[in-house]
């Protein structure tokens, strides 16, 4: 899995970002094994105490527990991942308001111009896309380090 970090946030912060994206859209299956510190230190290029720093603040949001015979797992807690999909697809709403905003456009525009694309799109017989910004399942917004 990729891991790619931009500057001007802590890697710690764009390392729960990611895995939040990543739990949300089932890359981190519900109740599954999480893998190791040691091992996604090292896919990730980073120093295994910022990894446990970051998969530490995912426990205490309560999207990974650690049981003590099998290592972490992801939250099973159905309600808990519905409440992080909104929280991720609120901020990516809103930093979407903001870029829109900044080339003039008003809230009405913005709604008129998603309802637009979604109709297009559902009148050309396509499903919106899988992939955002050419890289399946990871936002611009998580690749550009922004907090959510």
């Amino acid at each position: 899995m990729e891991w790619e970090f931009k500057s001007g946030a802590p890697i710690y912060q764009q390392i729960v970002l990611a895995v939040k994206f990543r739990i949300a859209n089932g890359t981190y299956p519900p109740g599954s094994k999480f893998p190791a510190v040691r091992e996604l230190a090292l896919e990730a290029g980073v120093n295994p105490n910022t990894m446990q720093r970051a998969l530490a603040e995912l426990e205490r949001e309560g999207l990974l527990m650690t049981v003590r015979t099998s290592g972490r797992l992801v939250t099973g807690n159905e309600e808990r991942l519905r409440m992080l999909r909104m929280e991720l697809g609120n901020s990516f709403i809103g930093d979407m308001f903001v870029n829109l905003r900044r080339l003039g456009l008003s809230d009405e525009e913005i709604v008129e111009a998603v309802r637009s694309w979604r109709q297009e799109a559902a009148d050309r017989g396509k499903s919106l896309p899988d992939e955002i910004d050419g890289q399946a399942g990871t936002p611009a917004s998580v690749k550009e380090g922004q907090n959510i």
